[in-house]
């Protein structure tokens, strides 16, 4: 079988291995001139629990399967990673009723080793938090996503398959049993494949317009929600990462790590039309009160404009978040085509589980 995957972040990549490993001819094809720079380059590079999400869902099913999947990989492959785990705190007592639902969701999800804790517990843990209690997320950690990105890509060429840079994808139409791919860049052609797979993230909508026989109907609207962060100069005060209860279209400006112990905080929620990158530094107050809300010695002047990333939604402002969409020919009757909309977090952790389930889509 030949395949084509169509988008080289870190979905597009585990997808491309997955297809690889049950032997399928794989080419990635990224429009960029370089694997992961999109949603996948600027992210919190967190190991997700599972506690968010509603039981039986989508996200949830491949989040807590992904979280094992992908600290087997990091192991076996050498990618560094660490599960430093993560409070998620009440700063008041109205917060704690959703801390409270976040932990029946953990144990409905069968999160491991998720506890809930009282004030004096958590900052036995953490003396510089401020909170009335917290959930403790010991199996939450840190990935490097690049390294994590470089050793699916590795395994994709050591099955003889490729990544096929600087090449948009432009159409695609299904002609005698196969997809007839036309694509652009330095030496525009057509490309002849069995199988096709749209993991083109924020660009996922825009290329499924351009699929022959896809009902447009079938195409969910897409809503772009912008996060910020600053980095966090001076020596860290946590050992953990810290996240407040949650905010609409977002987990809230929490406290993450890199794998050098360095703080950095964010993303915050922007909803925006088109893709910004950009870091306003006038966002640092509202960065800084909402920090203080759990750190309370933070000073504004620690804080620096690092990076920005985009999250490809299916919901706006207002409306219940929506869960991660794959359709696949049970849903859109074209054989040999699956398509992953609104894939943004917990994305990441769950990479190498949505994978399989697009392989097993594939290779029935």
């Amino acid at each position: 079988m030949e395949a084509l995957v169509v988008g080289a972040g870190v979905v597009g990549l585990a997808v491309g291995r997955a297809l690889a490993r049950r032997g399928a001819s794989v080419i990635v094809a990224e429009a960029a001139d370089a694997f992961g720079t999109g949603v996948s380059a600027r992210s919190s590079e967190v190991i997700h629990g599972g506690m968010y999400y509603p039981p039986g869902s989508i996200r949830a099913r491949h989040c807590i399967e992904g979280r094992r999947r992908l600290v087997a990989f990091c192991e076996s492959h050498g990618v560094p990673y660490r599960l430093c785990g993560k409070l998620i705190v009440a700063t008041s007592e109205e917060e704690r009723a959703a801390l409270e639902t976040i932990f029946a969701r953990g144990q409905a999800n069968g999160v491991e080793d998720l506890a809930f804790l009282e004030r004096d517990a958590a900052l036995a843990l953490e003396p510089a938090l401020a909170c009335v209690a917290a959930l403790h997320s010991p199996a939450t950690g840190i990935v490097d996503s690049h390294a994590l990105m470089l050793a699916l890509l590795g395994e994709i060429e050591d099955a003889g398959g490729a990544l096929a840079l600087r090449t948009p994808i432009l159409s695609a139409a299904r002609r005698d049993g196969r997809w007839r791919v036309r694509f652009g860049g330095e030496a525009p052609d057509t490309l002849a494949v069995d199988t096709l797979v749209n993991a083109a993230g924020i660009g996922a909508q825009a290329l499924a317009r351009t699929i022959e026989g896809v009902e447009p109907a079938r195409v969910p609207r897409q809503v772009l929600a912008k996060g910020s962060y600053f980095g966090c100069t001076g020596r860290p005060a946590f050992s953990r990462l810290i996240y407040p209860a949650p905010v609409e279209g977002g987990l809230g400006i929490h406290l993450t790590l890199d794998l050098a112990g360095r703080m950095r905080f964010g993303p915050d929620v922007e909803w925006v039309e088109a893709e910004d990158f950009s870091v306003d530094p006038n966002r640092a107050e509202a960065f800084a009160a909402a920090i203080r809300r759990y750190w309370p010695a933070l000073t504004a002047d620690r804080l620096t404009p690092d990076y920005a990333g985009l999250r490809p939604k299916l919901t706006g402002p207002g409306e219940p978040a929506a869960d991660f969409l794959i359709e696949g020919p049970e849903a859109h009757g074209l054989p040999g085509l699956v398509q992953l909309f609104g894939i943004e977090s917990p994305g990441l952790t769950s990479s190498l589980s949505l994978a399989e389930a697009v392989a097993d889509r594939l290779c029935a």
